[in-house]
Order: structure tokens, then C-alpha cells, then sequence
């Protein structure tokens, strides 16, 4: 089986990056099979993405190799294995439907990633399709009063876990601002796109009743500004006169889970780079 590797890089913009890099691997004689990048003008910062063939190459060898290079240029940077999935930790309210459609393209081979728990603030019995065999469910219940206490024992899973991203599949609960910083660049939330014009409960009824034309859904990492981190993807669909609150709600659904499926698959093929407030996406 053909094995690659994805180097990831972002530094303040300078001639002769690219050269750099590709200087490295071919000296090696790893064969670059994609890569792109991108100068961002308005900051002068530099975002590439290169995957490549490493030869006999092991993955140790080559970040020592690379690691002078990344040093003189002043590089963020890592190395990854795509072989090795990441681990994934899903939280979930009430609605399943991005739950589902996750664990579904996880299971087909769609989305690669190890699923390593769910956590939920509402018990689940056992035929419901969110208790999977082999994936840990862990129940915590939050109120007002125990907010502090539910949000320490969802950082101590991440923690005992290893988890590198943590995916809010329509968790329905603010995080505080302690715990959005802790999750920073490793947090992801789905939400309808009607904010912040249709606020607080039935949004997709507040819509109907507007006769809005189209609805959608952004996927962003998420930060103390509630439902205003960075943008990974975003979607719409159009909506008609005939279209009942029903349908807007059921076509609402279908396009969250589209979108956040997109967010988290292109995070974790390390195709999305924080910018400041926005992102860069390199798409397929």
C-alpha cells in the first residue's frame, strides 16, 4: 500500500519558501504528489500544504531533518502520518442527525478517524443509534449550578483520551469562555446559518414565517464569541412557497450534516489553516 505523508506549514511570507521545501524532499527523494499554498497579502503570512511520497523514508528521520529548515524560516509547522487516524471526540444534545451521518461516513471509510467517545447531556438507551458498539458513551447531564463541574469532566475525557479534535455534532449548550479557549483550533460547531437574524428557539418556524428563500449551515472552529469562530464551510438550499415549516427544518438537517461532514473530514486531511478570524481552506 502506497504510503504518503503531509507536511504543513505556515511563517511570515519570504522568497525562496517553496524552494526550501522542495529542495528538502527531493534531496531525500521523496516525490511531491500535491501541493498548494498561499500568501495571504493583507498579513504577508505564507500557508502551504505538500503531501508526498517519503521513499524509505521514516517520519522521525524526516521531521529531524526538516526541523533546521523550519527553524530558520520561523515555521509553524508539523508533520503528520495520514495512516494514523486522529482521534475524534463527538458531543451531542438532542438531534442525532450529525451524529449519525459522522459514525456513518467513519464506518464506509468516508471520513478517517478514531472515534474515541460520545458525550452527551442526555441519557441514551441502548437501541438508540447513538450507543455504538466499541465507542464509549458518557452521559453528563449540566444545569446552571453544575456547568463548571460537567465542563471538567468533559476536559478530563479529552485529556484520558488523547483527542485531537472534538466535534460539537448539534451539542446544545454554550461553552464558557474557559473551555472554548481550551478547545481553541481543535473545536468544531455546526449551526444554522439564519444567525443572527432568527435567534433562540425554532429557528427554521422564524424563517417560514419571514418567507426566506434559502437556508444553510457554517461549520466553524469555535471561540468565546459564540457561533463566531472561523468559518471552515458553509452550504444552502433553496426553499420554496410550498415548502412547509416541516420541510424547512428536514431540509435544515440535510444540509448541517452535509456541511459539518465537510468541516471536519477537510480538518482532519490538514486542509484548514487558522488565519486571525478567518481560515484558509485548501480544498481537493
Amino acid at each position: 500500500m502506497t504510503r504518503n505523508f503531509i507536511l504543513r506549514i505556515v511563517c511570515n511570507d519570504r522568497p525562496g519558501i517553496v524552494a526550501r521545501v522542495s529542495s528538502y524532499l527531493a534531496a531525500l527523494g521523496c516525490n511531491i504528489l500535491d501541493a498548494q499554498q498561499f500568501e495571504d497579502r493583507r498579513t504577508r503570512r505564507f500557508f502551504m500544504r505538500v503531501v508526498f511520497d517519503p521513499a524509505s523514508h521514516d517520519i522521525e528521520t524526516l521531521r529531524t531533518g526538516f526541523t533546521p529548515i523550519a527553524a530558520d524560516l520561523g515555521m509553524e509547522w508539523e508533520l503528520r502520518d495520514p495512516a494514523v487516524p486522529q482521534k475524534v471526540l463527538i458531543l451531542v444534545s438532542g438531534f442525532d442527525h450529525c451524529l449519525v451521518d459522522l459514525l456513518y461516513r467513519k464506518h464506509i471509510g468516508e471520513i478517517a478517524m478514531d472515534v474515541v467517545g460520545i458525550v452527551s447531556n442526555h441519557p441514551r438507551a441502548d437501541d438508540q443509534p447513538q450507543v455504538v458498539p466499541g465507542i464509549p458513551f458518557h452521559h453528563l447531564p449540566i444545569t446552571r449550578d453544575t456547568k463548571p463541574q460537567q465542563e471538567a469532566a468533559i476536559r478530563a475525557i479529552i485529556d484520558d483520551t488523547g483527542a485531537d479534535l472534538v466535534v460539537l455534532a448539534r451539542y446544545m449548550q454554550i461553552l464558557s469562555d474557559e473551555m472554548a479557549q481550551f478547545l481553541s483550533g481543535r473545536c468544531i460547531n455546526i449551526h444554522h446559518s439564519f444567525l443572527p437574524g432568527f435567534k433562540g428557539a425554532k429557528p427554521y418556524h422564524q424563517a417560514y414565517e419571514r418567507g426566506v428563500k434559502m437556508i444553510g449551515a457554517t461549520s466553524h472552529y469555535v471561540t468565546a464569541d459564540l457561533d463566531e469562530g472561523p468559518i471552515i464551510a458553509q452550504d444552502v438550499e433553496a426553499i420554496t412557497h410550498r415548502d412547509t415549516p416541516e420541510d424547512l427544518v428536514a431540509k435544515g438537517r440535510d444540509v448541517e450534516r452535509r456541511v459539518l461532514a465537510s468541516a471536519v473530514k477537510m480538518h482532519l486531511e490538514g486542509r484548514v489553516f487558522l488565519n486571525g478570524t478567518r481560515t484558509v481552506v485548501f480544498a481537493n
